[in-house]
């Protein structure tokens, strides 16, 4: 998932008086809030014509890929949690899969793990899963009908809309890699080979046609029908692997949600092959070990970055695709996060620190640039979607008459045992690549209840970071009582184990790191790391939302 990433908050409301501008608008009957102010319209329209938030969801998900496309699209995959209105909740695993050729090795140039394999190019693409999880929601849950969500964002595509300047920005920062695909080179830079500017009427009639025939055939024309018999021969004419047998062998997967509670809330996430919702939870039963309420300011980012630390050497360790490698329940045990918290010094970082050994480790076991969509209605339906096709335009990919950005998502898969990622992650034998496995991914979207219901819908973007993004939310919310948008406006801290640096917001106060600093923690500071969407009911009943202000202010700066 990217470190740079747009996200997407969709909510339906009772009440109106949400936030306003373009990125958000009230509505009568509920009010939405995206990166994009025609993803926002394609939401309140799809609501003005009776849809349920599924319906709002899946057409805002449909035009960011029109819109937002260097972020998520239909060539990209999804984890969604869903509290339907009947109280079910289920976890959607649209997670890109390695074809079947796949191998162990695949990415390993005399020796060495190479990352430009696994991040550009046909190598790097899994098979995309989003189209099935939208075509599974909208079948459950939807009251429109499958093309009159998908025709307003081809109708989009097809007429254009002006390049906004976070959108040129990306494409300027990866043409160099844009440039080595005829296709891609086509959409996204003009006749001179130089990268569209913002202002630009953006036009993909490609995109638009595969649009079209995905809004008259259904997945059918996606894993069955033109679109894979493209992939297909493009990738056997241009050194992949991919056939057009890897997307009909394709199906999305429902997973049980994993499910902890934390000072009395229930806290539902992703299960394996994300490693969101086992490590928000184990990190949320760390903490619950502490009175943070009672905490200095600086002893409690201490505290966080040490349980970050602990939950990221585990999560190298043992997290992988269930369906394929042994992951632990033991990781979200409370007695198991109990040792963990005895080993934290509070007056200093720790140094040298290993992954753990949970309970039953090998017995009980899970059973086999980015977007965050967060949505809830007046029937009790409630959604968490996060999506992406990776990092910037993924692979780099667009398949000659598809108009559709591949993922590089085989660059989440471990290509050899402690060698980074594009996000620096390092990864074990558990997260190495295999045939039809999925991997890794730190994808959290959640949904919390209290009492049996639903009072929170969150996610983010921005690669690892989302986990400790997620925790630090709750934590703003649950125990500091914030408001939405205090939750997201609050400093942020990361760490993932490796490197060994706590990453830090370049606003946070001098006084600040410099205490952090006299703990032991070697920090990098940054503008920003990621964005979280929220909705929340608050304690009246009432439901609120906020959308990352720094994602907001930085794009507000850059018109």
């Amino acid at each position: 998932m990217p470190a740079h990433s747009v996200l997407l908050l969709l909510l339906l409301v009772i009440a109106p008086g949400l936030c306003a501008g373009d990125y958000a608008r009230v509505h009568s009957n509920g009010a939405a809030a995206t990166v994009h102010p025609l993803a926002t319209e394609a939401a309140i329209n799809a609501l003005d014509q009776g849809g349920t938030a599924i319906d709002a969801a899946v057409a805002a998900a449909l035009t960011l890929g029109v819109v937002d496309g260097h972020n998520s699209g239909i060539g990209g995959g999804n984890f969604a949690v869903v509290h339907w209105a009947d109280g079910r909740v289920e976890a959607l695993d649209g997670r890109e899969q390695a074809p079947a050729a796949a191998h162990q090795d695949m990415f390993v140039h005399d020796g060495k793990g190479d990352i430009q394999l696994s991040t550009t190019g046909p190598l790097a693409v899994g098979i995309p899963g989003s189209v099935a999880v939208y075509e599974y929601m909208h079948q459950q849950g939807g009251k429109l009908a499958w093309r009159d969500l998908i025709l307003p964002a081809a109708d989009l595509a097809e007429q254009g809309f002006s390049l906004s300047v976070s959108s040129a920005n990306r494409i300027t920062h990866t043409a160099e890699k844009l440039r080595l695909f005829g296709a891609s080179s086509k959409i996204f830079l003009n006749d001179k080979q130089q990268p569209l500017t913002a202002g630009t009427l953006f036009k993909q009639q490609d995109l638009a046609k595969s649009y079209r025939l995905l809004a008259k055939q259904g997945s059918d024309y996606f894993y069955r029908g033109d679109f894979a018999k493209r992939v297909g021969h493009w990738m056997a004419d241009n050194g992949g692997i991919i056939s057009a047998a890897d997307f009909a062998n394709y199906q999305m997967r429902k997973r049980e949600p994993t499910s902890s509670e934390y000072r009395g809330f229930q806290v539902i996430g992703f299960p394996p092959p994300s490693s969101g919702g086992v490590h928000v939870a184990q990190i949320l039963n760390i903490l619950e070990n502490f009175d943070l309420r009672s905490m200095s300011e600086v002893s409690r980012y201490h505290l966080l970055a040490e349980a970050m630390q602990l939950a990221f050497a585990d999560r190298a360790y043992f997290l992988g695709d269930p369906d394929f490698v042994p992951v632990p329940k033991g990781l979200m045990d409370k007695n198991y996060a109990k040792q963990l918290a005895l080993q934290i010094n509070p007056n200093k970082a720790s140094t040298n620190v290993k992954h753990g050994t949970p309970p039953n480790a090998d017995i009980d076991l899970f059973g086999k640039h980015t977007t965050h969509i967060s949505v809830a209605d007046q029937w009790g339906n409630w959604v968490a979607i996060t999506t992406t096709v990776n990092t910037s335009f993924g692979s780099k990919v667009v398949v000659p008459g598809t108009g559709v950005v591949l993922n590089n998502q085989m660059d989440d898969f471990s290509t050899q045992p402690g060698v980074p990622n594009a996000f620096g992650l390092v990864g074990n034998h558990a997260n190495s690549v295999q045939p039809a496995k999925r991997p890794l991914s730190s994808m959290s979207p959640t949904i919390v209840l209290k009492d049996g219901r639903p009072i929170m819908s969150l996610g983010a973007a921005g690669g690892p970071t989302i986990i400790t993004q997620v925790v630090q939310t709750l934590v703003n919310v649950i125990d500091f009582e914030m408001t939405a948008e205090q939750a997201l406006a609050a400093q942020r801290i990361h760490h993932q184990w490796r490197p060994e640096v706590l990453f830090v917001e370049s606003t946070m106060p001098d006084e600040l790191q410099k205490a952090l600093r006299a703990r032991g923690h070697h920090l990098y500071a940054r503008d920003f790391a990621g964005a979280t969407q929220l909705v929340l009911r608050n304690h009246k009943g009432e439901l609120t939302a906020a959308s990352e202000p720094r994602v907001i202010a930085k794009n507000n700066s850059a018109q």
